[in-house]
C-alpha cells in the first residue's frame, strides 16, 4: 500500500486541498500556499523549497494542523518525497572525510552519537547500502535532518548549503 498525504492551503485543514500518493518536486502548481497538512497512510520528507531542496523533516501517520511551530518551517512545504516502506537489514558505512577517505564504519543500527559511539571527529561521505536513513546535525537525533536513500554520497557537504556537520544517524522504520 503506498503512501497518502493531503495538503491544504489554510491552517486546520481548511481551503484548498491537494492529495499526494507520490513525490511532487513542488506544490506550488497545486496549491498557492500550504500551511497544513495530514499524513494518511505511509510516511513522507517534506522540504521547504521545490525539487526537494532546503530545510527537510520527516513527516509520519497523523495530523499537522499547524505545521510550522510543529516542524520549524519558516516558510510553506515547497515539496516532498515518499518514504518507502523498508523490511529488511539496515546497512551504511560511513567515513571521515569526502570520497570515502579515512576512517570507515559500518552502521546498522541508529547512533545517537557519531562522535562518542565511533571515535570519529567528522562524518563527510556514506554509503547506504539498504535501508532509509535520517542524518541529523545534532547528537541525540536532534537538529536539521537529512533523507538518506540507498546510494553513495562522495561529499555530505553539499547536501546543505551552511557547511553542517553531522552528529547523529537514524534508521527509519516502523513508519506505514
Amino acid at each position: 500500500m503506498s503512501g497518502k498525504i493531503v495538503f491544504f492551503e489554510g491552517r486546520n485543514f481548511e481551503g484548498r486541498s491537494y492529495e499526494c500518493i507520490s513525490d511532487c518536486s513542488e506544490l506550488a502548481s497545486h496549491l498557492s500556499r500550504c500551511s497544513s497538512c495530514r499524513v494518511e497512510r505511509g510516511s513522507f520528507m517534506v522540504y521547504d523549497q521545490p525539487n526537494f531542496t532546503g530545510q527537510q523533516y520527516l513527516l509520519t501517520r497523523g495530523e499537522y494542523p499547524e505545521y510550522q511551530n510543529a516542524i520549524g518551517f519558516n516558510d510553506c512545504i515547497q515539496s516532498c518525497r515518499i518514504v518507502p516502506e523498508h523490511k529488511g537489514p539496515f546497512k551504511m558505512r560511513i567515513y571521515e572525510k569526502a570520497n570515502f577517505e579515512g576512517q570507515m564504519q559500518e552502521v546498522t543500527d541508529d547512533c545517537e552519537s557519531i562522535k562518542d559511539q565511533y571515535q570519529m571527529s567528522d562524518l563527510q561521505s556514506c554509503n547506504v547500502m539498504e535501508g532509509y536513513w535520517l542524518m541529523y546535525e545534532l547528537q541525540n537525533y536532534e537538529g536539521k535532518m537529512f533523507y538518506l536513500r540507498p546510494g553513495q554520497y562522495r561529499n555530505l557537504k553539499e547536501l546543505s548549503s551552511n557547511d553542517l556537520k553531522f552528529n547523529s544517524i537514524r534508521r527509519i522504520t516502523d513508519i506505514v
